[in-house]
């Protein structure tokens, strides 16, 4: 009875990450001048309802219809005001999960000017920094535990040892690098200290 439903439902389907996620495509943009290579940041505007102020790289969320290289580009191009011709793809870098319930899309790809007419309504300000500083910088490393914090009302009598059960912990690192008044971390430096591993 079951089997002929089975076999229908998954002779067609490929799998994807379990749960429901948030997910973002994001673009490490990176800019050469005089000789030197950059990567474009972004200050988010201040007035943003979530991380005001942080630094992040283009990008946002993937909208319905949307392939996460599609929202990269979109949202490269909206953030900075520039156009899709301006903007040189290079290809993709692995997907982060989060246990936040995030998952984020890297992209690369480069431009050929310094964009100066981004939008105010998304964007505090633009910064670039030399490729070459995050190779010859390691960022500080903090890990962060994570696991099971908050157990009042956990059901313990449905499984075996009860509130002795052991339950599995771990950590995510947490990167964060220094560069002039400006301090990068969280999944924006996670990806990029995955670019730069790349690179090395």
């Amino acid at each position: 009875m079951y089997i002929e439903k089975i076999e229908n439902i998954f002779k067609s389907r490929t799998g994807k990450p379990l749960g429901k996620y948030k997910r973002y495509g994001v673009m490490i943009l990176l800019y050469k001048e005089n000789g030197e290579d950059y990567i474009i940041l972004e200050k988010r505007a201040l007035t943003l309802r979530s991380q005001p102020g942080d630094i992040c790289l283009p990008g946002g969320k993937i909208e319905q219809g949307e392939t996460p290289l599609d929202t990269a580009i979109r949202e490269t191009m909206e953030e900075l005001n520039v156009k899709t011709q301006d903007i040189n793809y290079m290809g993709e870098m692995d997907y982060f999960i989060s246990p936040y319930g995030t998952i984020m899309y890297p992209f690369v790809a480069s431009i050929n000017y310094m964009p100066d007419n981004f939008s105010k309504d998304e964007v505090h300000s633009l910064f670039k920094v030399p490729v070459k500083y995050f190779i010859e910088n390691p960022p500080i490393l903090y890990e962060m535990k994570i696991g099971p914090m908050e157990l009042s009302g956990f059901p313990f009598h449905l499984i075996e040892g009860g509130e002795k059960y052991n339950f599995s912990k771990g950590s995510m690192p947490q990167y964060f690098y220094a560069y002039d008044d400006y301090v990068i971390w969280g999944f924006t430096a996670r990806i990029i200290k995955e670019f730069i591993e790349l690179l090395k």
